[in-house]
This record gives structure tokens, C-alpha cells and sequence, in this order.
């Protein structure tokens, strides 16, 4: 008889349950840190945090704040795929945050200066954040520059780099760059139909559906195409990717060069709806980059987790913003984010235990009655072998 697999041997599982771990521990040492700042409005604080939108006052009001998180969950997603495709190829594109920069820079600049519509726009947002991964790919592949350095540096580089250009289009009156309603209107992303539901939120648009499609396409790509077992591949050894034919160097620039493409398109998706704009007098990389990675490994490094850790981490984030700031700063969430981020560094660690105190005790019991019911049929006869 065939014993049924126990649930916590599936990895998928293993990955949810370990998430969900960290996210508990991170809260916890969050809520300690806010006892340790203000014993008094701590509990009332963390509850703030996590319940975000739930904490208004009204429920039109509920509703809009859900469709802001909506709203910003989409780049955030956008940068996680970036983190989560390099890494399955075995690189880790700490760059995503420069990609994400250049993809704002030349998505906002196509609208303002060159009157693009909002696709044209979107493909010159993935074309920067593409270029930049070239660089840290080419410079990886025929230097062998670790990507992190290359990545961290021309965040920074590409920072100034895009405040410069975006200086030509920004408004007289202000740090900021152009309002696109108002400039060029055709550079908004179109609606999703779907605003009414969000107290008529114009914000909301397509880059919302958008962003889950491209995430359940890169989950086909490497798991069910040539294309991502050949990255993946190149990934896990490159000598032996190398042996079976495969070109191993062309293969870490595509990989960098369609991370930077994706962050570079979430970019677009947040400066496109007109939600935001550009600062160009911001001195610090923007957050939405380094928030990719956390969403990425909380989402167990998967695309299709990486959908709802990104809703997460902007829940968070975004609750974070909404605590009494004469008491506590808004970086709280950050900092808990920050943890969990940590945190998810043992995930296989994590798993380990699962498989060690949970597992492996049940093997035992497994084989001991898989091998009762293997075991031949007692003959008849004195128990020596049987009549003769």
C-alpha cells in the first residue's frame, strides 16, 4: 500500500510556512521596538502598520487608500521579478534600483520632451533599465566584475545621471517634473475601467493586471521554456553550461539585460499613471529597488509568491507612513521590512528543520510499512522452507 506524502514535505509548502515565520518574528521584533520607543501607543502603532488602509476613518476613504497600495505594489512587483529572474540564473541584481531609475528617467523624459504615447514610453522605460543591465552584465561576463559592485555603483551613477536629465523637463516652480495631465496626456497609462471600485481612483490602470501577467509569464519562461532552462542552467555551473554548448557569456547579459528591462518597465508603470513625479533634486535611491529584494525572498523566490509578498511589503510600508510621526518615524516599516528581509535568509534553514523535525521522523513509520507490505506471503509448511 502506498503511504500518502505528508504535506510538509511539499517544498511549496515548506516556502509559505517559512515565509509566513519571518513575517511573524519581524513583526514581533518590530512591535518590540516601537515598546521600546513608547510602550503606551505600541500595540496601537503596530495594528496601524499592518491593517494600513483598514485604519481610516470611513470606508471611501479605505477604498482609495487600497488602490494607492495597488498603485505602488505594481513597480514594486516589477522590481522583485527583476531580483527573482536574475537570481534563478544565479545572479543577484542589487542593480534593480538603478534600472528603475533609468527607466523612469527616460520613460518621463519620452513623455515630456518628445510628446511619446504611454507604450512608446513604457518600451523606452524597459530599453534604459535594459541598457544597464548590459553594462553590469557585459562587465560580469567578459571581467568578471562581481554584479553587485557594478549594480551599486551605477545606482548612484545613474541617479544624478537622470536628475541632470530630467532637469530640462521639470516644473519652473518646483523640484518636480511636469504633471503628464497636463503636459502630455497621452503619456497616461489607460484606465483599468475599474477606478469607480476604488472611491474613483484614477490612478488605477492597467499596469495593475499588467504587472500579475508579466509575473505568471516569467514563471512560464523559466520553468516551462528551452530559453529559461538554458539561463538557469548557466546559472547553476557555467563550465558545464559551457561543455553542453551553451553560450554562457551571451546568456548573463540577456539575463541582467531582461531584469533591468523589467525594472525599468515597473518604473513606467508608477511615473506613467501620473501618481507621482520625478524629484530631481533627490539625493538617496529610491526605496522601490531595494524593496524588490525583500519582496523577492519573502515570495520564497518564486514569481508567483513574489505577487503577494510585494502586496505585503507595500502594506506595510505604506501603514508605516500612517503612524503618529511626534511619537514614532514612518522608517519603522522599513526597519521591519528589514528584518523579514533578513529573516528570509534562513528560509532554507528553515526548510532544513522542517525536513529534519517534522520530516524525517515520519520516514520510520513509512518504509517500515512500505516494507510490510513488500514482504512475501508466508509459505505453508514447518517454517523451513516448506514441504519437500
Amino acid at each position: 500500500m502506498k503511504e500518502k506524502k505528508s504535506i510538509f514535505a511539499n517544498s511549496s509548502f515548506q516556502t509559505v510556512l517559512s515565509s509566513i515565520f519571518c513575517i511573524i518574528i519581524g513583526l514581533f521584533i518590530g512591535y518590540l521596538v516601537l515598546l521600546l520607543i513608547n510602550p503606551s501607543q505600541s500595540g496601537r502603532s503596530l495594528i496601524t502598520i499592518i491593517l494600513n488602509f483598514w485604519s481610516r476613518s470611513s470606508t471611501p476613504a479605505r477604498i482609495k487608500a487600497l488602490g494607492n497600495t495597488l498603485i505602488k505594489a505594481s513597480p514594486l512587483l516589477m522590481c522583485s521579478l527583476s531580483v527573482c529572474f536574475c537570481y534563478k540564473v544565479g545572479l543577484f541584481n542589487i542593480g534593480a534600483a538603478g534600472q528603475y531609475e533609468a527607466g523612469a528617467g527616460l520613460a518621463l523624459y519620452s513623455a515630456l520632451a518628445w510628446n511619446m504615447p504611454w507604450w512608446m514610453c513604457l518600451i523606452m522605460g524597459g530599453l534604459a533599465g535594459a541598457l544597464l543591465g548590459c553594462i553590469s552584465g557585459a562587465l560580469k561576463a567578459y571581467r568578471n566584475v562581481n554584479e553587485v559592485i557594478s549594480g551599486i555603483m551605477l545606482n548612484w551613477i545613474t541617479l544624478y545621471l537622470v536628475n541632470m536629465i530630467l532637469t530640462g523637463v521639470k516644473d519652473p516652480a518646483s523640484p518636480y517634473t511636469k504633471k503628464l495631465a497636463a503636459s502630455n496626456s497621452s503619456a497616461l497609462i489607460p484606465s483599468s475601467g475599474l477606478g469607480d471600485l476604488f472611491a474613483k481612483n484614477r490612478y488605477i490602470t492597467i499596469a495593475v493586471p499588467l504587472a500579475v501577467v508579466i509575473a505568471i509569464l516569467i514563471q512560464v519562461i523559466l520553468n516551462r521554456t528551452r530559453f529559461g532552462y538554458e539561463l538557469k542552467a548557466t546559472g547553476f555551473n557555467k563550465e558545464a553550461a559551457r561543455y553542453a554548448g551553451m553560450r554562457e557569456k551571451k546568456n548573463i547579459i540577456v539575463t541582467l539585460a531582461i531584469g533591468g528591462a523589467l525594472a525599468g518597465i515597473g518604473a513606467g508603470f508608477l511615473f506613467l499613471t501620473g501618481y507621482q513625479e520625478w524629484s530631481t533634486t533627490q539625493t538617496s535611491v529610491p526605496s522601490m529597488g531595494f524593496n524588490g529584494i525583500a519582496a523577492t525572498f519573502l515570495g520564497g523566490l518564486s514569481p508567483i509568491g513574489s505577487i503577494f509578498s510585494s502586496l505585503f511589503i507595500q502594506q506595510i510600508t505604506d501603514g508605516g507612513a500612517l503612524i503618529d510621526k511626534a511619537i514614532y518615524p514612518s522608517q519603522i516599516s522599513d526597519l521591519i521590512s528589514a528584518i523579514i528581509v533578513y529573516l528570509c535568509g534562513f528560509v532554507l534553514f528553515f526548510r532544513h528543520v522542517i525536513n529534519t523535525k517534522i520530516v524525517a521522523k515520519r520516514l520510520p513509520q513509512v518504509n517500515a510499512n512500505a516494507e510490510e507490505d513488500d514482504a512475501p506471503a508466508e509459505t505453508p509448511g514447518n517454517g523451513k522452507g516448506g514441504d519437500k
